[in-house]
């Protein structure tokens, strides 16, 4: 028995190690490709969507914009033009959850900073005390590498409107109040298309993690 063994012990190594390598082709070519959700608002909850949008189901995407961002620039869509990118929504003075959502940016920024492919932009929801020396200060403070993230003033109405129909990131204080929100943790995903392609608490390290791969996802969905 162990010279039976013995004479085909080279045999069984090498169909082992070609059952191996099979098994992995196969599994290769039959695994789904990882592809990232196009985000609709009917599948956001409601109440970070506008009334209006609620029961949209296609065919969303971030609307045109005009705005000013901390070195007094107008930016625009046009600025994003064939970018991913970043988005949040948060005010310089916010001492709660803005502190965490913005150190994270930061070191979001940090990987990102060598490519091209990939900017930020943080919009203030307090624009009425958020101008742009007030944004430049808190760029310079937290390290804002300028061609990197846009913080963004504006229009009181606008921001909420992109914030509500745009980004489906932000409640309503449900006061009834003209263009009054309650900015949450979310950061938002945009492809190059401007749709959205996903949402993460910008609070918790581990959804940053998720953030990370799923920038690399999209990533790969542009090289193919």
């Amino acid at each position: 028995m162990l010279k039976f063994f013995a004479r085909y012990k080279t045999f069984a190594i090498v169909f082992f190690i070609l059952s191996v390598i099979i098994i992995f082709v196969i599994y290769t070519l039959l695994k789904p490709e990882e592809r990232l959700p196009v985000y609709q608002p009917d599948m956001v909850n409601a109440e970070l969507v506008d009334s209006t949008m609620q029961y949209v189901r296609k065919y969303h995407k971030i609307a045109d914009f005009k705005l000013i961002n901390q070195n007094g620039d107008t930016i625009t869509q046009e600025y994003y033009k064939d970018k991913i990118y970043i988005a949040d929504f948060f005010f310089t003075t916010c001492l709660t959850i803005c502190p965490i959502m913005t150190d994270h940016m930061i070191k979001i920024q940090e990987k990102i900073k060598n490519d091209e492919e990939v900017l930020l932009l943080s919009h203030t929801v307090f624009p009425v005390a958020d101008s742009v020396p007030v944004l430049k200060k808190y760029a310079q403070e937290t390290g804002v590498i300028d061609n990197k993230w846009n913080l963004v003033t504006g229009n009181k109405k606008e921001i909420y409107d992109l914030a509500r129909k745009s980004y489906l990131a932000t409640k309503s204080t449900g006061d009834g109040g003209p263009y009054d929100m309650i900015h949450t943790e979310n950061f938002i995903l945009v492809d190059k298309k401007r749709q959205i392609r996903g949402f993460y608490d910008g609070t918790n390290p581990e959804a940053i993690k998720d953030l990370m791969h799923d920038l690399q996802v999209l990533k790969a969905e542009y090289r193919q």
